[in-house]
């Protein structure tokens, strides 16, 4: 598949490549906030209707793209379905968020945990990747990702979202050994599963370590950062001649930057409790870093936002390596304009920088 990339800013920015400006695309930019995703949702029936049908995915991956001159478009997808893939039954209620049917309550449900086939119990996400690749035609290159093997170990054995992780943590203090075991067949499937992505078009990949900030220093080295790694060690790094980056985003994680740093990914994404220039000064020299304003920010005036990109970006200071990001996902409740403001001012602002 070659489409000549008519923008790879985001790319030579994760390579710490010289660019002309600062790139930026938002996480969950194809979301509730948009109108027409909230269309296109309603004609899908569900979200899960979005996620599992190739032609729906494309569409919607593309919408925030067609609004906003962004830099990378992120495949449509969850976090969870290869936990969906691995038979644990993914379901969403109303307002309540994921959740399963079959979460591991036994040790017999983890000893039967099994890799699933990718190509057969996924294969509705690589042929969205590849279709979303074609639609694309190299206006922007296109991000794959999954979660992280301890964020989705989390939802597996608490069967949905928690306040206080009791379940998953009662588990890795009582019986690491099981805890492990999960982690491994996670890992080797989020390798299987990203590695097929980045053949089905995927021109870098992010990992989503959502929940690995609830650990203390000791379990998130143990229980997380050590199958990132893995994840990160497994992966293809080249294809058809062009370098595929990889990302990882551990939301609370900046007390861990270093670690992360050392993982071997290329970027380190942040959340906006670090100071992105701080962070700089202490891994910059190892990887390019991608965020972090807080996306709360968006709910403020145009005005009030252009400050705070100066700020941000100010904060990073000259040269590349800096991909501008939220530090979460994009509130549903923000207002679209916002969002333009938000891409608008960094374009504009960022070049001095460069």
């Amino acid at each position: 598949m070659n489409f000549k990339l008519k923008n790879d800013t985001f790319l030579r920015a994760l390579l710490r490549q010289p660019t002309e400006y600062t790139p930026l695309w938002m996480m969950r930019q194809a979301g509730r906030y948009l109108p027409e995703y909230r269309e296109t949702r309603k004609t899908a029936g569900s979200f899960m209707g979005l996620c599992k049908s190739p032609d729906f995915a494309t569409e919607v991956t593309l919408q925030p793209l067609d609004r906003f001159p962004l830099d990378a478009a992120i495949l449509f997808s969850d976090i969870l379905t290869v936990p969906d893939a691995m038979g644990l039954g993914l379901y969403f209620s109303e307002g309540e968020g994921p959740k399963f049917e079959r979460p591991l309550k036994t040790e017999a449900d983890i000893k039967a945990l099994r890799v699933p086939d990718i190509g057969k119990d996924l294969k509705y996400v690589t042929d969205a990747v590849t279709q979303i690749r074609k639609a694309l035609d190299g206006r922007v290159p296109l991000i794959g990702f999954s979660g992280s093997p301890f964020t989705l170990s989390c939802y597996m054995v608490e069967g949905g979202s928690s306040d206080d992780y009791a379940k998953v943590k009662t588990l890795m203090y009582n019986e690491p050994k099981l805890m492990h075991h999960i982690l491994d067949v996670t890992t080797q499937a989020v390798i299987a599963y990203l590695n097929a992505q980045i053949e089905a078009g995927a021109q870098a990949v992010m990992i989503f370590d959502s929940w690995g900030g609830v650990l203390s220093h000791a379990a998130f080295h143990e229980f997380s950062l050590a199958y990132t790694q893995r994840i990160i060690d497994g992966l293809i790094k080249e294809k058809d001649g062009v370098r595929i980056p990889s990302i990882v985003f551990t939301k609370g994680g900046g007390l861990w930057i270093e670690s992360i740093a050392n993982s071997g990914c290329d970027a380190v994404g942040l959340d906006w409790t670090m100071d992105i220039g701080i962070a700089r000064q202490k891994v910059g020299h190892k990887v390019a870093l991608q965020g972090n304003m807080d996306p709360a920010v968006l709910f403020a005036s145009p005005d009030a936002i252009h400050s705070e990109v100066e700020r941000i970006l100010a904060s990073y200071g000259y040269g590349s390596g800096h991909v501008f990001n939220l530090g979460h996902g994009i509130s549903q409740h923000t207002n679209p304009e916002h969002a333009a403001a938000l891409v608008a001012a960094v374009h504009e602002l960022s070049r001095k920088y460069h």
